[in-house]
């Protein structure tokens, strides 16, 4: 049974990511719908979905919409019990909720000042005293749940929970704006910034241009903080070395990269272009170019 999930822009809209990240992290099946967040048509997009009127929304396999994140996670969490969206421990458990829904009705200033941005590291920001004290508060609360359930892994509890998904905006805004932090939490922000999953939200929203950016500051920027790319470039010319898109399958592999000297086709651009943003981000481009001799004749 297949969910279908309607987001806003990648890029900029932290809840989307929430939701997004709710589905991709547990393996639960889903068709992501994109809705026009920042071109006028949310409503319109929405109008099936009532009474929903922001993003995320989610439409369960039997037609049954759900709104607010935190109503999507426990939405989730009783319909995939073995999924292992919520940790196992009770008195983990009850954390991670507490956690999450601080954090889905708090942090004001650090919201309002620090708008999720997935494009750069803004250079010189200088965050307010209201959002150094949600900054004080988050480091608090993710110390206590590392120091009593985080041994097992690099996540706030051990393994990667619900928990997480909502704090990986939180670490996104730490990092597109060069918020200062103690060390353990840099460390957790950087295990959001080199998640996989994390880094395909990513790469597919950078796919999308804005004139003007949304929540644009005038202050230098530098090269996002998180792992670097592989190089690769959109090409036009070149035989591909693959006879089908590694993403669709289907044959028709035109738009072409190239990375290390070798060429790969995809089925259409955004295809293309999403792994020519972050390369190592998508395990099926990966597979593909670990793959030798293969190239066709020609």
């Amino acid at each position: 049974m297949t969910y279908d999930l309607f987001i806003g822009d990648r890029s900029f809209s932290s809840w989307s990511l929430r939701g997004w990240l709710m589905f991709e992290r547990f393996g639960i099946p889903v068709r992501t719908h994109t809705t026009g967040l920042y071109s006028g048509t949310l409503a319109q997009d929405l109008t099936d979905l009532a009474p929903a009127r922001l993003v995320p929304v989610m439409r369960t396999p039997e037609g049954i919409a759900v709104g607010e994140t935190l109503a999507m996670a426990e939405t989730l969490a009783e319909r995939h019990p073995g999924a292992g969206l919520w940790p196992v421990d009770p008195a983990a458990r009850a954390l991670a909720r507490w956690l999450s829904a601080e954090m889905h009705a708090g942090f004001g200033a650090l919201r309002s000042d620090c708008p999720m941005q997935l494009l750069h590291r803004y250079r010189g920001f200088v965050p307010s005293a209201a959002t150094q004290a949600d900054l004080a508060r988050i480091e608090e609360l993710w110390s206590l749940a590392r120091s009593r359930h985080g041994s097992g892994g690099p996540w706030l509890f051990g393994a990667y929970s619900l928990a997480d998904v909502f704090f990986a905006p939180v670490a996104a805004r730490i990092a597109g704006y060069g918020l200062p932090v103690a060390p353990p939490a840099q460390t957790y922000v950087e295990a959001h910034l080199a998640d996989p999953p994390f880094r395909r939200w990513r790469a597919q929203g950078l796919t999308v241009g804005y004139d003007p950016v949304p929540y644009a500051l005038d202050l230098p920027t530098d090269p996002w903080p998180g792992p670097a790319p592989l190089p690769a470039r959109a090409v036009t010319e070149g035989v591909p070395e693959n006879t089908q898109c590694p993403y669709s399958g289907r044959p028709r592999v035109e738009d072409r990269l190239e990375i290390d000297g070798r060429v790969f086709g995809f089925c259409n651009p955004g295809c293309r272009d999403k792994t020519v943003n972050d390369p190592a981000a998508f395990p099926a481009f990966m597979a593909l170019l670990d793959r030798t001799g293969d190239r066709p004749p020609g």
